[in-house]
């Protein structure tokens, strides 16, 4: 057998060949080495990175949590405020409707104010014209004559005049005293000793003050009224008396100075028996110290309130004929709460004057 013939070429190229891919192995090897050492540096900073995100992920989640918590909380007090929020809307209406009311009633007040300083100006007006014109009769032309004591003179604002002119005397129990423990005092005592009191003859002395000022020309009339109304003095077939015939003066005075209070009091009857006048009056004194205590029908016993006294003063201003001036001289009195409001309203509503006299007057 023919041997192969060995090239040398192709030896030499197989070892260069397997050489060179020796090399490329070991390169290979090499550079994985330091590739692998590499990739673990990087996995180490990559991990390390990771691990500091994922913690910065926790925080930040439980940040989230605490920011829906709060968002939460803030939602409630959102709720909260838009429910008070709505309340205090609420008032603010109301109180705009209260404030508008109170607006409208000052602006009544106001209005009644000026009214009363308007009817205060007018009183005065009047009180001026009548002491020019009705006080400026002379003492002498006087049937009558008051001087009081110490001379006094006091401005009262009383229109004095009219054509017939009536005097309504008080002449109940009340009108012995201004307490109600003295008037009790008093009610029990003998008529001459109810006749001294003080108060009642203050009484006696203010009628005797108003008869000195009756013109000469004028009819007048003086009625006492307690549970019964009835005149002092009459002459037969004639409701009034002559204002310039001086027994009619004297003794219509006189026989009051003789009455001694007793009794409730009626001021029913006594307006009733105002529209029995004919001609009626066209001036009415009142002289009282009280809403009146009985009425047309109805009792209350022996104790009166200040209520049921207001409601026999309404029913008595029933039978009181309008268009007559009535003047009304309110006597101190405790526990009558509404009498002074009540007497100066009928005063206004009828054009006469209010005048509530000092314990030392006339």
């Amino acid at each position: 057998m023919k041997r192969r013939s060995v090239n040398a070429f192709n030896l030499a190229f197989l070892d260069v060949m397997f050489c060179g891919f020796g090399a490329v192995i070991l390169f290979f090897m090499i550079i994985n080495a330091n590739t692998h050492e590499r990739r673990d540096k990087i996995n180490y900073e990559v991990t390390g990175e990771v691990n500091k995100l994922d913690k910065e992920v926790i925080d930040a989640q439980k940040f989230l949590v605490e920011l829906k918590n709060s968002l939460q909380e803030i939602d409630d007090e959102l709720i909260k405020t838009q429910g008070k929020s709505h309340e205090v809307v609420e008032n603010i209406k109301k109180n705009k409707v209260q404030l508008a009311k109170l607006d409208n009633e000052t602006l009544a007040k106001l209005e009644s104010i000026e009214k009363l300083k308007a009817d205060l100006k007018s009183i005065e007006e009047e009180n001026q014209r009548l002491e020019g014109g009705a006080e400026k009769l002379l003492e002498g032309e006087r049937l009558k004559q008051f001087a009081g004591e110490g001379q006094r003179q006091y401005l009262t604002g009383l229109k004095m005049g009219g054509e017939r002119i009536l005097i309504l005397v008080d002449t109940s129990a009340s009108m012995l005293a201004d307490r109600i423990i003295n008037v009790l005092r008093f009610r029990n005592l003998p008529p001459d000793e109810r006749i001294r009191a003080a108060k009642w003859q203050q009484v006696l002395y203010t009628v005797d003050w108003i008869t000195t000022r009756i013109p000469t020309s004028s009819k007048f009339q003086i009625y006492s009224f307690n549970e019964t109304t009835s005149a002092t003095y009459d002459v037969e077939g004639e409701p009034w008396l002559d204002g310039g015939n001086i027994k009619h003066l004297d003794s219509a005075v006189q026989n009051l100075f003789q009455t001694a209070p007793e009794n409730g009091t009626n001021l029913y009857k006594a307006f009733e028996s105002i529209s029995q006048l004919s001609p009626p009056p066209d001036n009415i004194y009142l002289l009282t110290d009280g809403l009146p205590t009985k009425g047309p029908s109805v009792s209350f016993g022996n104790k009166v309130s200040s209520k049921q006294r207001k409601k026999l003063y309404s029913k008595a201003l029933q039978k009181l004929p309008g268009g007559i001036p009535v003047n009304i001289i309110l006597f101190h009195m405790e526990g009558d709460p509404w009498a002074a409001s009540e007497f100066w309203k009928l005063a206004q509503n009828t054009n006469g004057a209010f005048f509530s006299p000092a314990r030392d007057w006339p």
